[in-house]
């Protein structure tokens, strides 16, 4: 009652939650000895305990508990969800698992796949993996075989009725696939579409015995092992920047002092960058180490040398094993370090040498041939431009990326229904395919950034993923499709009025040109006084901040005075000037930058929006097939 009180939480579901604390309660007390009762072992999986909490509140392993469950016969049984409420009878190929009573669900002779999905979408894990699970499906279906999708995010099109033969409301864990795959013993199992999510299930399933389509776990593991993915690139003579793979503090300090700063830390094993940072020294490695990751033998951390100043790409291909096809190669706008779904970028390559092209071409063929590859890989590159362009190799990835559908729509092919045929036996020669170097028109993906939403949230882009959404921008040059894809974007760009630049020392050097760009655009700017300074010989009026009294930047963006904001973040203080400015911008909905590189392709959007008339075509007007 004291607790309904408080939480208004109606007293019937408080006392559901009770009878699973008291469960947990029976489950310690009991300990080992609910596995030989199959009775009361059969109630705690009908209360929803997963083998692997079991194992938690017992301290043991997963496997044991997994181990004594298939003793006693207990599995998962599968009903169909009801969707008319028992008001009609509803005929539905819906399944959810249960320990209550025995499964609806019918067997056919057909072959058949399952297609792992994403699982919830959120924040690292975006629609985009739900994107390749539907084209999977249907482009099974079109060969005539049953598809089956696990997955269990009611708000994705992959769990439209229509989408696949059957669909399983489960999970994506271990315990909960496995038991999909023992009832429906499918003739293959593709766990490239489901992101990182259904990559980190392809052990577990062919320890069990069930066929992985496509790349094989053996593939899967020797890329996902830092080490053994080392061994394949020296035998492939592809350059890798330098790294280390540590278990404590001390074993971070020395990696990190033999590779020099600044230098990426990072949980391997991870999701959307998560946990991802870049340290400068000591003192932040050693906060990072204490507060940010838990350190363990089974994920151990990466340190991997910062290559500072680079370009990076992102490159999508297919293989059969035999063939390989780039479908794509991403020149990223922002530098590297910032994560590939938060930075905006662009198909073909604006600004990279030919020369450099045909070398990720070459790696990314051997690369795919030499690990096996059936299906998609995504492989990240950075170019590091001093003195000469030189390239390497930052993550390769042999599953679909987030990228897959800016891709197929950048081309006008559908890679990931291609992907599924070939994991199902087709050949590259067997599709009319054309080259993204052939297409003549320019492709932008901008990131959508959900900071207006969250109280405080600040718009520096870093290594670990923030957006939750993307736009695209379709043109017949880089301007118009940036300009494109900043409008969906919700970021309206502006043609006249006042520019405030504040730029941190490193990125000073480079503001002289784009305040003469700008004014040569009929912008007039003003700057911090730092910044004022560097732009030489520019007119730039100097404007106080924050921290200096009124008026300052914050008046006049409350004035409604600036039209756009240039500022570059200069240290990890949360509450500094760039910080209270940006955060402004946000809510007052001023268009903002936060890198250099995107300031430069703004001035290209900007001047090319001005000087001539933005055309609006259908997808398909642009489709080279």
């Amino acid at each position: 009652d004291e607790l309904s009180e408080i939480t208004k939480i109606s007293p019937f579901f408080l006392n559901k939650i009770k009878n699973i604390i008291d469960m947990e309660d029976v489950i310690r007390e009991k300990s080992t000895a609910i596995f030989d009762d199959e009775k009361l072992f059969r109630k705690i999986k009908q209360y929803g305990f997963a083998d692997k909490t079991i194992a938690s509140i017992l301290d043991i392993d997963e496997d044991e508990v997994t181990a004594a469950r298939e003793k006693l016969d207990l599995h998962a049984e599968y009903k169909m969800v009801d969707t008319c409420a028992a008001e009609f009878e509803a005929k539905t190929p819906y399944y959810y698992g249960t320990y209550d009573s025995k499964s609806t669900p019918e067997k056919s002779d057909k072959k058949k796949v399952v297609v792992l999905g994403a699982g919830p979408i959120r924040i690292g894990q975006g629609i985009e993996f739900d994107y390749c699970c539907v084209h999977a499906a249907l482009a099974l279906k079109d060969d005539d075989i049953e598809t089956i999708l696990i997955n269990n995010n009611p708000e994705t099109v992959s769990t439209d009725y229509d989408i696949s033969d059957k669909l399983y409301f489960e999970p994506l864990t271990k315990e909960d696939v496995l038991e999909v795959l023992r009832k429906e013993d499918p003739d293959g199992v593709i766990v490239q579409f489901g992101g990182q999510t259904s990559i980190n299930l392809a052990e577990a399933i062919d320890k069990a015995g069930y066929k992985i389509l496509g790349t094989p776990f053996e593939s899967i593991d020797m890329v996902e092992d830092r080490e053994r993915f080392t061994e394949v690139l020296n035998e492939l003579e592809i350059p890798q920047a330098e790294y280390g793979i540590t278990n404590s503090l001390d074993d971070a300090r020395e990696a990190a002092h033999r590779i020099g700063f600044p230098v990426l830390v990072r949980p391997s094993y991870v999701l959307g960058g998560r946990a991802m940072e870049i340290v400068y020294d000591d003192d932040e490695l050693e906060s990072y180490m204490k507060e940010a990751v838990k350190v363990s033998k089974e994920h151990p951390i990466l340190v991997d040398k910062f290559l500072e100043d680079s370009i990076e790409l992102d490159v999508d291909a297919l293989s059969d094993g035999e063939e390989v096809f780039v479908c794509g190669i991403m020149e990223h706008i922002e530098e590297a370090g910032i994560h590939s779904g938060d930075s905006a970028c662009v198909i073909p390559p604006q600004s990279v040498p030919e020369d450099i092209i045909k070398q990720v071409e070459e790696y990314t063929t051997k690369l795919a041939l030499k690990i096996g590859v059936k299906g998609l890989i995504n492989i990240q590159y950075a170019i590091k431009m001093d003195p000469e362009p030189k390239l390497y190799i930052i993550e390769a990835n042999p599953r679909a990326s987030r990228t897959v559908p800016f891709v197929s729509k950048s081309i006008g092919i559908p890679i990931a229904k291609i992907a599924a045929k070939l994991m199902n036996g087709a050949k590259l020669k067997d599709f009319d395919l054309v080259s993204y170097a052939d297409i003549d028109h320019v492709s932008v993906k901008e990131s959508v950034f959900p900071f207006l939403k969250i109280p405080d949230a600040d718009s520096v882009l870093g290594p670990e993923m923030k957006s939750t959404g993307e736009s695209m921008g379709i043109d017949k040059n880089f301007g118009l499709a940036y300009y494109k894809a900043q409008l969906a974007a919700n970021m309206n760009l502006p043609t006249e009025g006042k520019i405030f630049l504040s730029v941190r020392d490193s990125d000073k050097p480079e503001i002289a040109a784009i305040a003469r760009k700008a004014k040569d655009l009929g912008f007039d700017l003003i700057a911090t006084r730092g910044t004022a300074k560097a732009a030489e010989d520019v007119d730039v009026e100097v404007i106080r901040k924050v921290s200096q009294g009124s008026p300052n930047i914050r008046d006049a963006m409350i004035n409604g005075e600036v039209a756009f904001v240039i500022n570059t973040p200069s240290g990890k203080q949360s509450a500094d000037d760039g910080y209270i400015i940006r955060r402004l911008a946000i809510e007052l909905g001023i268009p903002y930058v936060t890198t250099i590189a995107g300031a430069n392709a703004v001035l290209k959007a900007i001047e090319e929006a001005a000087s001539g008339e933005i055309n609006v075509k259908s997808l398909n007007e642009y489709s080279v097939l």
